[in-house]
């Protein structure tokens, strides 16, 4: 009984020196951040990244997330302290983070800056890759020391590389992806979804363009004449964005019925999740290589 209680009370030592021990992870700035202890108090502003944590089990870490943080369920109920562009700095204070993380594009630098003088170290999430969701959870577990990160990790590049075996390879499909359609928006090569495209074997027809997210006329998309027109909205719900090219009967993708909606939450938030649609989106671009015999591959 004496030596099981000393096992105990050196194990309770020992996890009392991992949670105090310090925690490192460099983000997407280059910048590092440097924590006496695993995170217990995040202040998580943006979607993506609240999704992120709770998929590597630190989701009862968050204090605070934004207006627009829906999953899991979990993320409804947190306390709001930011919505679009602008953040609450007094309610980011008063929830006395011991950790910020932050998507570098969804706030102006003016806001970055203020958060900074915060006092409380921030990290900045910018993944310009797939990969990069996967590093992103990898340094979240490091800061947090999160249980499931390296599983969550694993499981997302498992997941591309399997899309990547399977399509890649197939014959080109071309693509406009319509971020938005007053003014006409699309994706740029940067873009984490223009690889997810070459994943599919597809190409962006406006790949070229240095942009994140440039705008672009109706005739330049005409002359492009992509084979397929993908736009996302919540929950894969067509809501009409699509409708205008149906005027434009001998474009490519109208004639063959290629105007596509998939799921914008799944899709566009650099999470697990966007593996899972992107094999959705994979599976309607080989839908057009089955409808075209010059196209046709084996499965």
């Amino acid at each position: 009984m004496r030596h099981l209680s000393r096992l105990l009370a050196g194990l309770a030592l020992l996890a009392a020196g991992a949670v105090g021990a310090e925690v490192r992870a460099t983000d997407d700035t280059g910048a590092e951040i440097l924590l006496a202890q695993p995170a217990r108090r995040i202040v998580s502003l943006s979607p993506h990244l609240t999704e992120q944590l709770f998929a590597i089990g630190a989701g009862s870490r968050i204090v605070a997330t934004t207006d627009f943080a829906d999953y899991p369920d979990a993320a409804r109920t947190l306390p709001r302290v930011a919505r679009a562009h602008s953040v609450d700095l007094e309610r980011v204070a008063a929830a006395r983070p011991d950790l910020i993380v932050v998507w570098g594009s969804g706030f102006p630098p003016a806001t970055l800056a203020a958060l900074h003088r915060l006092g409380v170290p921030l990290y900045v999430d910018e993944p310009s890759r797939l990969d990069g969701i996967a590093a992103s959870m990898l340094r979240l577990g490091a800061l947090t020391a999160a249980p499931g990160a390296a599983g969550a990790a694993a499981q997302f590049r498992a997941s591309i590389g399997q899309l990547r075996d399977r399509y890649a390879s197939r014959a080109e499909v071309s693509i406009f992806y319509q971020v938005w359609a007053q003014p006409l928006m699309t994706l740029g090569g940067r873009h984490v979804l223009s690889e997810g495209l070459r994943a599919c074997g597809a190409r962006n027809v406006f790949e070229p363009l240095a942009q994140i997210a440039p705008q672009v006329s109706v005739e330049s998309v005409l002359a492009a004449d992509p084979q397929m027109i993908v736009t996302a909205e919540p929950g894969g719900v067509d809501r009409g964005a699509l409708a205008m090219w149906q005027r434009f009967s001998g474009q490519r993708a109208v004639a063959g019925g290629h105007l596509v909606t998939i799921d914008a939450d799944r899709i566009n938030r650099h999470t697990p999740r966007l593996a899972g649609e992107l094999a959705v989106l994979c599976e309607r671009i080989d839908a057009v290589r089955r409808a075209s015999p010059a196209l046709k591959s084996p499965s």
